[in-house]
């Protein structure tokens, strides 16, 4: 079964779009951060009464900046991920069209997107409201399947609010809680690290630097990456939170749009496939989901977990494709043929790089594993069904001391 080659590429371009999100995002924060510090570099040579006060005053603006800030990283987002949906559904929909012979690619059912489906995704907590958002399965069972083909009919399926709201982070939180936690919580450490630093004698060079390390106001130039590496303890975990909620949000929305056209054109394809990201970094679960195939609506979604990179890919009947089309996917090393599974690439690693991904010790495990039941069910095997990998007692007790 082939798969267009566009679409491996497509989960690299979205890879790439949340780090320009995020780093927008992160860029903000930091110069709130940093301009608290700059000015509390000023308040050294001030009487202790007056300096008690500057600090207050401090305090209650950063925690006003960051309140504005978590407010408008939230519009922000919703506007990009309304965007963002709205072209993944289109890039999708001319995907499968391309699929079709050009006579039959009219037979494309398209899907809506509502103009209050990301706003919903990024506010709306699914636990504060009766909220229920029915695949087509499910829609044929309660209204029937005379209801579903009327609305086939028509060529357009929806991606609505109510479905929007369904869609939470990994923990079960909502974006917009998560970015107002950040805000606060940042806001009560900056005056933490401010009063035990004046309160132990440290100076205000060295508080200014424990805050923000190297960073410099209006930092433009460094990946959301390198601005972490560079920061302090008000900055380097708060910009890792914030590109994991906005790299795990686009994931969120990329997958849902696609999902949901995939399901309004069963009759192209009835299947998707789960495509993990081929190298070091990519977690148990994903490593153990890549490559197998699920029914819609009857199998596992990314983000499986914060930062996840995965995606899923239609199973497009074999039939409906050109016999000439080959798909590759991406990994560290290149593409590669669509069908190699996150095992098998690792397999094919050099033992470095194997043990960078599982351990020195658990290499051996999956070595043996994959002699015997293959290089991809051996992945599988040293993960727990609830996506966490398996200790090495747990492998000792299942397969013996063994050596590869």
């Amino acid at each position: 079964m082939t798969i267009p080659a566009a679409l491996f590429r497509n989960a690299i371009d979205l890879n790439r779009y949340s780090n320009s999100v995020g780093r927008q995002v992160i860029t903000t924060y930091n110069d709130i951060i940093i301009d608290a510090v700059n000015q509390l570099r000023t308040i050294d040579e001030l009487a202790a009464p007056v300096k008690a006060a500057r600090l207050r005053a401090i305090l209650a603006q950063l925690k006003d900046s960051l309140n504005t800030w978590s407010g408008g990283s939230i519009t922000a987002l919703s506007t990009e991920l309304q965007g963002l949906a709205e072209l993944q559904s289109d890039f999708v929909t001319n995907e499968l069209r391309k699929a079709l012979p050009a006579g039959a690619r009219t037979a494309v059912n398209t899907v809506e997107i509502s103009p209050q489906f990301a706003q919903s995704v990024v506010t709306t907590d699914p636990t504060q409201l009766n909220v229920v958002a029915l695949s087509d399965d499910l829609y044929k069972s309660v209204y029937g399947v005379e209801a579903l083909a009327n609305q086939a009919g028509t060529g357009t399926f929806s991606l609505t609010a109510a479905q929007g709201a369904t869609i939470t982070l990994p923990n079960g939180e909502v974006v917009s809680k998560a970015f107002r936690g950040i805000a606060v919580d940042q806001s009560e450490r900056f005056g933490q690290v401010v009063r035990n630093g004046l309160l132990t004698g440290e100076t205000t060079p060295d508080i200014a630097k424990r805050l923000i390390g190297q960073l410099q106001f209006g930092e433009t130039a460094k990946t959301a990456r390198q601005l972490a590496a560079a920061g302090g303890e008000l900055t380097a975990v708060a910009d890792n939170q914030i590109m994991a909620l906005v790299r795990t949000s686009i994931n969120q929305v990329a997958n849902a749009a696609s999902q949901q056209v995939y399901e309004a054109n069963q009759d192209i394809t009835k299947k998707y496939r789960y495509i993990a990201t081929l190298d070091t970094r990519t977690s148990a679960r994903c490593r153990a989901l890549d490559g197998r195939e699920f029914e819609y609506g009857k199998g596992p979604m990314p983000p499986q977990h914060f930062n996840c990179r995965s995606t899923t890919v239609p199973i497009i009947d074999p039939d409906i494709l050109p016999p000439s089309t080959v798909a590759t996917r991406a990994s560290k090393d290149g593409p590669v043929p669509v069908n190699t599974s996150y095992g098998q690439w690792l397999k094919d690693q050099p033992r470095s790089v194997q043990e960078e991904v599982l351990g020195k010790d658990k290499v051996v495990y999956f070595n043996i594993l994959a002699k015997k039941h293959g290089a991809r069910d051996a992945m599988a095997k040293l993960v727990r069904d609830d996506g966490s990998e398996l200790s090495l007692n747990d492998l000792r007790k299942r397969y013996g001391a063994q050596k590869s």
